[in-house]
């Protein structure tokens, strides 16, 4: 049975950022992910997630100055110290959730320049080996043009073949499979030949990114293929609830209370 995590940046917005690890909780999760905590004290978000008997399944590196726009900065050549930066600034953050998988976020810039791949594959190269001693992954997500326009790592195909030639054995691959399915399709063969690299998993309807329930893609089937393909890591709920979040969970009640 998959091990969900509420996305707490865009589930239970009914309620301040802090208070929506008890809502997961009540709610039958028994695991979370956020895209960042770096607002808040790492005290608290320890406290919070802790308290309510919950397991950190994912966050993002810092993506630089995200209202600005920025989604990251690995692959800016002129922004390798910001990367190194962000790496210290999440540790504290790993280490009082325990998390064991954090995302990488490439940036905007032309992945046919060579420039940017070389900086790519130096920051991602970087960034595995900081976090390897500590015993967590670091996850690549290919994000969809029509969501982030412009972002460097824009192909499944891609970053397998870059996880496969670096041969890092905590570099995973971040499987969205809405991205997935906006930009390639044929999800289901994708997770069969990708899931020996893939270290966490991502959920949402499309087009709309709401409630895995229903339009395009038979959700209860993917969720069976994860099974019967041995998968064992979490799979983040990534979507924007259509009203209330909790009117929105009738898809997760068979899956309700399962334990990581």
């Amino acid at each position: 049975m998959p091990r969900f995590a509420a996305n707490l940046t865009l589930m239970f917005n009914e309620v301040p950022f802090l208070d929506r690890f008890e809502a997961a909780a009540k709610a039958g999760f028994t695991a979370v992910e956020f895209l960042f905590p770096y607002a808040y004290p790492v005290e608290e978000i320890g406290k919070r997630l802790h308290g309510n008997g919950l397991t950190q399944a994912l966050f993002n590196l810092p993506p630089g100055n995200w209202d600005a726009g920025e989604k990251g900065f690995a692959a800016l050549p002129e922004r390798f110290d910001d990367l190194k930066q962000s790496l210290v600034t999440a540790l504290p953050y790993a280490r009082a959730t325990g998390v064991k998988r954090l995302h990488l976020m490439a940036g905007l810039a032309d992945r046919k320049d060579p420039k940017a791949l070389a900086a790519f594959r130096k920051s991602v190269t970087h960034a595995a080996e900081f976090f390897a001693p500590h015993g967590i992954d670091v996850v690549l997500e290919p994000l969809n043009a029509r969501n982030t326009p412009n972002y460097f790592l824009n192909d499944f195909g891609f970053a397998r073949d870059m996880i496969q030639d670096l041969k890092i054995p905590n570099l995973k691959l971040q499987f969205d499979i809405y991205h997935c399915q906006i930009l390639h399709g044929d999800v289901t063969m994708r997770l069969r030949e990708m899931m020996p690299i893939t270290g966490h998993v991502q959920i949402a309807s499309i087009p709309s990114r709401h409630e895995p329930d229903d339009e395009e893609l038979n959700y209860p089937f993917l969720f069976a293929e994860l099974d019967r393909l041995g998968y064992d890591g979490f799979v983040g709920c990534e979507y924007n609830p259509r009203g209330k979040t909790t009117d929105g969970l009738a898809w997760f009640k068979p899956y309700a209370g399962a334990r990581p």
